[in-house]
């Protein structure tokens, strides 16, 4: 009959180094304490630090913005993804590929987070153009073009 082992721990005297103890010994992995206390030591995420919403954003835009989406439905975007008037995504002249932003609405003070996906908008005058679904959260797919703030997080 074999010998069973109740320890959970598989000790392997091989891996014992002279004069210190190992936590390989046990089977976790050397950096495996270090993760621990480095995690611990961590600030909370209700720290005094503050939160992304309380911090000036690095980047910001206002003018007016225009959604997009019935004739480009399925279509690729820019970035290679294919464009979902779903999604809440909008297009951008110069702001980077996957860049967050959150987009305002000075008419009626709603807000949203999008995602750049795509460029544009090849009208003269607008700052972006939104998908159907950030349209109808920020209250104006029946004007077609709201007054927004854009504001990079």
């Amino acid at each position: 009959m074999q010998h069973i082992e109740t320890f959970p721990f598989a000790w392997n005297p091989a891996t014992r180094v002279a004069g210190r103890r190992s936590w390989r010994r046990f089977g976790m992995p050397a950096g495996g304490l270090a993760m621990a206390v480095f995690l611990l030591c961590a600030p909370a995420p209700n720290s005094p630090q503050g939160s992304l919403a309380d911090q000036p954003p690095a980047w910001a835009q206002s003018g007016p913005v225009s959604w997009y989406g019935p004739g480009f439905h399925g279509r690729r975007t820019a970035n290679g993804e294919i464009f979902n008037t779903n999604r809440l995504t909008m297009a951008h002249r110069s702001l980077a590929f996957g860049s967050k932003v959150r987009v305002t609405n000075l008419d009626n003070g709603r807000s949203i987070v999008l995602r750049v996906n795509d460029r544009g908008p090849y009208v003269r005058g607008r700052i972006a153009d939104l998908s159907h679904a950030a349209a109808s959260r920020l209250g104006f797919v029946d004007d077609g073009v709201a007054r927004a703030r854009i504001e990079l997080l």
